[in-house]
């Protein structure tokens, strides 16, 4: 595929990390963690580990020593002030704002443009605000693999982090790895063969067993220029959206730019609007993550992660959480002084709110979004 994006060349920066840019996605309402994440204050924004640390904080303490104070941050309006009192390093040129969701196809495409027009050399690294990653260490050395990898050749890789799989997982998409790249700095690259989407649990077994596959996480690592021919290309009205909206985002015709096109762009996912095509083109690769990777989906993961303090066998989060336990097991999220008893119950999930409280069991965790869409319908809007 030509190009009218150039890539750099080795003479533009002396070190392949002085091109990187850390951009943070985060959005999402997190509708499995209903009532404790919610519009006005999404997962991550909370800490749901018991870290002292909410989870878009730790994203960026994360990617700090690889960026070097070089991060942009995509979120809601909505959540201006929240992630500026958790992010107060954040330079206000980079916050990217959108006025309403517009899934991560706009979001990283934007960044991309906006990066572009900075320095058209950029290597860009895309990792959402609200997972839970383990140790720092070994993800931070995947990550500068990534870099090494997205930087070489004449137009670099797109290059994603795939998760070895600790289980057949139905939840998430695969990445099947091809042949290994000679990569310097990058022993444990390889070419993408495909990209696949959620299994069944026979496949998902199938795949564990033959050792080719990794969890598809959504974390990306790419030369800007790359990103952006794969965008053009694929989604055309989705680029000349965000290149207009870039053109303009460090100037004063921001404000205007930006509420005139982003309401128009069109809804996409970047695996749909980029990673995909582009693997068929032979432009992506992938580095296996061998760190531990949680998405925290439902409130079963929260269980699953372990750092919170523990009562017996129950998981209590939430500062000043008041539980008394007997023959029980589970999770309790408390935001009020309540006191909450498990007596004689198993795998139970509760989540104590002052306008909310859920009751259901870790098996039952995923339909918690089926809670918040029948709220939705009978016009509950003001516990959402």
């Amino acid at each position: 595929m030509s190009t009218e994006f150039p890539a750099a060349t080795a003479s533009d920066h002396d070190d392949v990390l002085d091109r990187f840019v850390a951009v943070i996605p985060a959005g999402g309402v997190g509708t499995r963690l209903w009532p404790l994440s919610r519009a006005a204050a999404p997962k991550f924004l909370h800490d749901l580990t018991g870290s002292g640390s909410t989870l878009i904080r730790a994203t960026y303490d994360r990617l700090r020593p690889l960026a070097n104070g070089r991060l942009l941050v995509v979120t809601g309006q909505a959540h201006r002030a929240a992630v500026c009192h958790q992010i107060p390093e954040l330079d206000s040129d980079d916050l990217v704002l959108e006025s309403e969701p517009k899934d991560s196809g706009a979001a990283i495409g934007l960044a991309a443009a906006i990066l572009y027009r900075r320095d058209p050399a950029t290597i860009m690294g895309s990792f959402a605000a609200d997972h839970v990653i383990s140790p720092d260490t070994v993800f931070r050395a995947a990550v500068l693999e990534a870099i090494h990898t997205a930087a070489a050749g004449e137009r670099g890789k797109i290059v994603t982090i795939g998760i070895e799989p600790t289980h057949p997982s139905t939840g998430f998409g695969y990445i099947r790895g091809g042949e290994g790249l000679d990569v310097e700095g990058a022993p444990s690259a390889r070419a993408v063969a495909e990209f696949v989407e959620k299994p069944s649990l026979e496949v998902a077994e199938k795949y564990l067993a033959s050792g080719e596959y990794l969890w598809n996480a959504g974390m990306f690592v790419a030369p800007v220029s790359l990103m952006l021919e794969h965008l053009k290309a694929n989604q055309p009205e989705l680029y000349a959206g965000v290149t207009e909206i870039a053109a303009a985002w460090d100037t004063p015709a921001r404000e205007e730019v930006t509420a005139r096109v982003w309401p128009t762009l069109p809804k996409i996912a970047i695996d749909y609007a980029v990673a995909e095509p582009a693997a068929a083109a032979g432009d992506v690769a992938v580095v296996p993550g061998a760190f531990r990777w949680d998405d925290v989906g439902d409130f079963a993961a929260i269980g699953r992660l372990n750092s919170a303090r523990e009562v017996e066998r129950v998981t209590v989060l939430g500062e000043g959480a008041r539980v008394f336990t007997e023959d029980a097991s589970g999770i309790v999220v408390s935001d009020t002084k309540r006191v909450i008893a498990l007596i004689g119950i198993e795998d139970v999930v509760i989540v104590d709110t002052p306008d909310a409280l859920l009751v259901t069991t870790t098996e039952h965790a995923q339909k918690v979004k089926n809670a918040v869409a029948g709220l939705k319908a009978s016009g509950d809007l003001d516990v959402l």
